[in-house]
């Protein structure tokens, strides 16, 4: 484009002739893109050179946001008529305990997806992240493509990678925790090696960067059980930083002070319930975990990587 600069939803309402309400719309549905990136807001600025895309269907109508869910905590990372992809922040629950929390993600998205209407579009929780966990989560608009999600994550085919910064050192360079999982009478989690009870878990994981008092992972879900990730770390010595209730003395760092776990879903890709497209999303780092890895680096030098190849097993 060779236009002046400016606000972009004004560019685009002066260059189409759709009305601001719409422009508005098609930002909030992901429809814009500056320079290859979506634009996030209304209120971006563009410069002369730079390339707007805009791709929508005119036939379909594309609802503003409230201004109050402008400013709510999750992020809309992609939607459609069968599902939504959001970037949860934490501590924020995915959905309503028996305690009765008035703010949780499933209820923000009920409000989000009946602004302007009847009150009766709900979403489908598919899988769940923890209230202390940040990242990608994919729910359901519809009941074909709830049977379709759930189904896929039955069978353990979608990709779900994490990155976490858990506590200690010597943890091996790559492995892969094994076991069968129970809930305790506190409706906390634990492995067990009795046969034939719990649920199978199955975490692979590599260490990205060693510090003198703890380690960034890439984790990779197998399964996906509650807890999964935080028991399985925490059992073989290295729990999750933040943590309070598995391993929480090991789990206490100087540098993390926040509300959370330092524990981020980065990817998640699928195939799409209706068309059998594959869909991958990433999530940058939340600027706490970004900070503590930062602060962890800059502190103290890497001590050398561990030998690659050993198998990490829970205690």
């Amino acid at each position: 484009m060779e236009a002046e600069a400016g606000r972009v939803d004004r560019l685009i309402h002066a260059l189409t002739g759709l009305s601001r309400s719409r422009v508005r719309g098609l930002i909030d549905h992901c429809c814009l893109t500056i320079n290859g990136q979506a634009c996030e807001s209304d209120f971006d600025r563009v410069a002369a050179g730079d390339r707007l895309t805009l791709t929508y269907e005119p036939e379909r109508h594309y609802h503003e946001k409230p201004r109050a869910l402008r400013s709510s905590p999750f992020r809309i990372v992609y939607e459609d008529d069968a599902l939504l992809v959001v970037d949860k922040p934490a501590p924020l629950l995915t959905v309503p305990t028996p305690r009765g929390e008035p703010h949780t993600l499933v209820q923000s998205l009920y409000r989000y997806l009946n602004h302007g209407h009847a009150g009766r579009r709900r979403v489908t929780v598919v899988h769940r992240l923890d209230r202390a966990v940040s990242g990608l989560l994919v729910l359901a608009k519809n009941r074909a493509a709830a049977e379709g999600l759930v189904a896929q994550f039955a069978a353990h085919e979608p990709e779900r990678e994490y990155v976490g910064v858990v506590a200690g050192t010597g943890l091996p360079a790559t492995g892969t925790f094994q076991s069968r999982m129970i809930t305790t009478a506190s409706q906390g989690r634990r492995s067990t090696r009795r046969p034939g009870l719990g649920e199978e878990a199955i975490t692979h994981y590599r260490v990205e960067r060693t510090f003198a008092t703890a380690a960034q992972v890439r984790i990779r879900l197998e399964t996906g059980r509650r807890n999964q990730i935080r028991v399985h770390f925490a059992e073989a010595g290295h729990p999750v930083i933040g943590d309070p209730r598995y391993a929480p003395e090991l789990a206490r760092h100087p540098a993390w002070t926040h509300p959370r776990i330092a524990l981020h879903a980065a990817t998640l890709a699928f195939r799409h319930p209706v068309t059998e497209q594959r869909l991958a999303f990433t999530s940058p780092l939340p600027p706490e975990l970004a900070d503590l890895i930062a602060e962890l680096d800059s502190a103290t030098p890497a001590p050398p990587a561990a030998a690659k190849g050993s198998q990490a097993r829970p205690r």
